[in-house]
């Protein structure tokens, strides 16, 4: 008997691919930066966000779609800073998709903003695969996470055009090489930027701060 072999992920990131294309088409036209913010569970995610916010807030116009498969404690957290926020939940999902974004995109409103950031689901896998229409992603390695991960999940190193190298505060505690780190992600993606920094202390921020405020610049341009 006859039967077909149909590669179903194939399909799913093409069609993703598509709709992700149609995202950045959108934000393009208006003249907005999408950050597509990964990283880990634990990383920092929020508290970096929360400092970087602070630092452009007076500045630009800025929003936040907060993904997470439940809860809204980020959202909460993110609100207090006056900024435009809505929490997404993903339903059981490990990551956000193009079309998911885009309805997230509509329900805030986005229209009238300079900035969005993409708070993606928490792991190091799935929301690498999927493109959302983001036009810079950046992704959080933290020093007690180590300096391996590059080596065990090489293709967000390989998508991500920053790396946060978060929680350097802790350096005394864990062994965590960051010349090491460097070069693991440099050798999967040369053009990577690397800045290490504490959302803690704000350690490093100013260098992070002004690259990302490049990006904006040239987006809204």
């Amino acid at each position: 008997m006859d039967y077909k072999i149909a590669e179903t992920k194939v399909r799913i990131t093409a069609d993703n691919d598509l709709a992700a294309e149609q995202v950045r088409k959108q934000l393009a036209s208006r003249h907005t930066l999408l950050v597509n913010l990964m990283a880990s569970p634990g990383a920092g995610k929020t508290t970096t966000l929360l400092r970087t916010i602070t630092a452009l807030k007076d500045t630009y116009r800025i929003g936040v779609m907060e993904a997470d498969v439940d809860s809204d404690v980020d959202a909460k957290a993110i609100s207090e800073l006056g900024v435009r926020v809505i929490q997404l939940h993903t339903g059981g999902s490990c990551h956000m998709d193009a079309d998911m974004t885009m309805r997230g995109l509509e329900e805030m409103g986005y229209e009238d903003l300079d900035l969005i950031f993409l708070e993606n689901v928490g792991n190091l896998v799935c929301p690498a695969e999927f493109d959302v229409g983001a036009g810079l992603k950046v992704m959080i390695l933290s020093v007690p996470e180590g300096d391996d991960k590059p080596l065990k999940y090489p293709l967000m190193f390989t998508v991500s055009d920053i790396m946060l190298i978060n929680k350097i505060d802790t350096v005394s505690i864990f062994d965590f090489d960051f010349d090491a780190a460097e070069e693991r992600a440099k050798a999967l993606n040369p053009k990577i930027e690397v800045f290490p920094l504490s959302s803690k202390t704000g350690e490093g921020f100013d260098a992070w701060i002004e690259a990302l405020k490049k990006r904006i610049e040239e987006a809204i341009a």
